[in-house]
C-alpha cells in the first residue's frame, strides 16, 4: 500500500514583502535589510537594490519560489513601470 505525502514548499520571503514590493520596491528592500532578512553581500546586489530594485526583487522571488504567480505578477508590474516611466519623461520634456 502506498502512502500519500503532501509536501508544501517553504517560502522564505514574507507575505508583506511580496505585497509592498509591488508598490514600493526600494522601501520594502530597505525594511527587509533592516530586519536582517535580506543580506547584501558585495557591490552588485547593493547597486541593484538602489538602481533597479524591481529586477532584484524578481531575482529574490525566483530564488525563493521559482516561476510562481508572485513572480509573474511582479514581472508584469515591472514591465508596466518601465513602459509608463518612459512616456511620462517624454511628456515632461516636450512641455518644457
Amino acid at each position: 500500500m502506498h502512502s500519500l505525502t503532501i509536501n508544501f514548499p517553504v517560502h522564505l520571503l514574507p507575505f508583506w514583502f511580496l505585497v509592498i514590493s509591488l508598490f514600493l520596491p526600494r522601501v520594502s528592500l530597505l525594511v527587509m535589510w533592516l530586519q536582517h532578512q535580506f543580506v547584501v553581500i558585495g557591490l552588485v546586489p547593493l547597486l541593484a537594490a538602489i538602481i533597479i530594485p524591481r529586477v532584484l526583487i524578481l531575482v529574490l522571488i525566483y530564488q525563493d519560489q521559482g516561476l510562481s504567480g508572485w513572480f509573474l505578477l511582479h514581472a508584469v508590474v515591472m514591465l508596466a513601470a518601465f513602459a509608463g516611466g518612459g512616456t511620462r519623461m517624454r511628456r515632461r520634456r516636450s512641455d518644457l
